[in-house]
């Protein structure tokens, strides 16, 4: 097996730079799901709401950018289903099928297929595209969370927009700000 790393060519996302195999793919959804559970560990309580502002958004994002639709989709899956049935890695440790956030992370498994798809039509090579890519996503993270935590708690939509997304929007623009950097930055010096 060569270690050779593979041409670059259209389609393609970082993950696939990597030589290709069975065990790369495995490596890599486990990875991007334990990277996911630990950044939902970074949480700051926000007075008000039953959300906490974690990394856990930015890891999704990331996972689907680096590793394209398909392993994205499969990562978030993974990290959904290994949570709800027990391992406690939502934010802050929190574990199970119960949770006032949970609808966030069903949102995460699908925006980070979005934005792996995005990521293999080139949007993780370019900031403004990468804003796009990112901003879609968060898009996508708060239109199922959003509706999950007013339908769990009984919140109208008004108070579940107030608890559930308006605190996060400052956040969560640092979050696409850092993106739009790293992975055009990432592909800068591939390219090299």
């Amino acid at each position: 097996m060569s270690t050779a790393v593979a041409p670059i060519r259209p389609g393609q996302v970082l993950a696939d730079l990597l030589p290709a195999s069975r065990v790369r793919d495995i490596a890599l959804v486990a990875g991007g799901a334990a990277l996911t559970g630990l950044a939902a560990q970074i949480a700051v309580p926000v007075p008000g709401s039953p959300v906490p502002v974690t990394g856990q958004t930015f890891a999704a994002l990331l996972v689907g950018t680096t590793l394209g639709a398909g392993r994205g989709f499969l990562s978030l899956a993974l990290y959904a289903i290994a949570g709800m049935a027990g391992m406690p890695w939502f934010a802050q440790a929190s574990s199970g099928v119960s949770a006032p956030s949970l609808g966030y992370v069903f949102g995460m498994v699908l925006a980070a297929t979005v934005v792996g798809a995005l990521a293999r039509r080139g949007a993780d090579r370019s900031v403004w595209r990468m804003a796009g890519a990112m901003l879609l996503g968060e898009a996508i993270i708060y239109a199922v969370g959003v509706p999950y935590l007013a339908l769990d708690l009984g919140m109208s939509a008004s108070a579940a927009v107030a608890a559930g997304l308006t605190p996060f929007l400052i956040g969560d623009a640092l979050k696409a700000a850092l993106a739009m950097g790293l992975l055009p930055a990432a592909w800068k010096y591939v390219n090299r």
